[in-house]
């Protein structure tokens, strides 16, 4: 007899998210309608250029004036407040959506980003990455990881800006146009 045998959980980062990862609010870092309020946006996508339909993307960032926030209330969000942390998971066609504010850069000169983990099956460690503000070209060009990309490479970091109020980027895990991940020791 022969049996199908199921990943465990110390064999793959996932599709366990629903065990404790995901909580009402956590995608929406302030409320629809909040003054400054945009969406951040994208799609997962697999080597193919199929939606990964069971992936958690989490965001941090620092404020609208760039700074990097030292409130809590993640999981239990309080009217007004914004802690600098989000979760989503992605729908069946590999969206993933966040209501945030846009972040400003750390520090004069800089470039404004967020920054990005993205948890999948498969996946034996989490992936981190960026995506960046557009809008700064003289900001982004000094930015030093994306000088040292190709204008290829470079391109797969920053979001488009698709409406006055909404930022988007794909996060491709392999193939053509693979998003650039981080390696941090």
């Amino acid at each position: 007899m022969s049996r199908a045998l199921l990943p465990t959980a110390d064999q793959t980062v996932g599709p366990f998210f629903r065990d404790g990862l995901v909580y009402d609010g956590d995608r929406q870092l302030v409320a629809p309608g909040t003054p400054g309020a945009i969406i951040l946006d994208g799609r997962v996508l697999d080597g193919a250029g199929d939606p990964v339909p069971d992936a958690l993307i989490e965001i941090w960032q620092p404020d609208a004036a760039g700074a990097i926030v030292r409130e809590t209330g993640s999981r239990r969000r309080r009217p007004g407040s914004f802690s600098g942390f989000g979760r989503c998971e992605t729908d069946p066609e590999g969206w993933y959506a966040f209501t945030t504010l846009e972040p400003a850069p750390l520090r004069q000169g800089g470039v404004a980003f967020f920054a990005v983990k993205v948890f999948a099956r498969g996946l034996l460690a989490v992936l981190d990455t960026r995506i960046y503000v557009p809008g700064d070209d003289a900001a982004l060009d000094a930015d030093a990881l994306l000088a040292g990309l190709s204008p290829g490479r470079r391109s797969t970091l920053i979001a488009t800006r698709t409406e006055p109020a909404r930022l988007t980027r794909d996060i491709r895990l392999q193939g053509d146009d693979e998003t650039v991940f981080l390696a941090f020791r």
